[in-house]
């Protein structure tokens, strides 16, 4: 849809005209889920002076601010890089802006990924960057996508921060958690 010369809803328009954010851009193509995620993390963002304190992974170039502007050729390369562990492209690139921030940040500094923990493809990388320091929602064990994303925007809206634990040595599968309470409509 965003693709569509045609499309004529603000994000296409402005993706066209080059002044469309990564963020807003990963919003519209995965709703729910990353909605959740950037409202989470700008509720309880920390970061040391001169750090950024929202980083999105973005194929092919790494950590990059959810603000960052992107264009049409721009968002169809990133399309093309796969996101899997054994891609250089991929894994380059992420590993080797995380290696940049943590120089900067420095060795107290944590990580938290609220992405998915289930599977290597970021795990993987930023495991050997990080180590324990990367640390991820331990309500995640266990839910989807969509469960993990309104369970974020939940948690942004209550002010209520989700319990830390790291990703090295954590369960990373488990039961499915009840579902969720439905949000009352405001």
């Amino acid at each position: 849809m965003l693709l569509r010369e045609q499309a004529d809803f603000d994000v296409a328009r402005r993706l066209r005209e080059g002044c469309a954010s990564i963020g807003e851009v990963y919003t519209f193509i995965s709703g729910l889920y990353f909605r959740g995620k950037i409202a989470y993390a700008e509720a309880f963002r920390a970061a040391l002076a001169g750090i950024p304190p929202v980083l999105v992974i973005v194929p092919g170039a790494g950590l990059v601010p959810p603000h960052t502007v992107i264009d049409l050729e721009q968002l169809r390369a990133i399309a093309d890089v796969p996101v899997a562990e054994e891609n250089a492209i991929y894994r380059d690139t992420l590993q080797r802006s995380a290696a940049t921030l943590d120089r900067h940040a420095g060795p107290a500094c944590s990580y938290v990924l609220l992405g998915s923990i289930a599977s290597g493809k970021y795990t993987g990388p930023l495991l050997e960057i990080f180590g324990e320091r990367l640390l991820f929602p331990s309500d995640f064990i266990g839910r989807g996508d969509m469960s993990r994303g309104g369970l974020m925007l939940r948690c942004a809206r209550s002010g209520t921060e989700l319990p830390y634990v790291p990703v090295k040595g954590a369960l990373r599968h488990g039961a499915r958690p009840p579902r969720l309470e439905p949000w009352p409509k405001q």
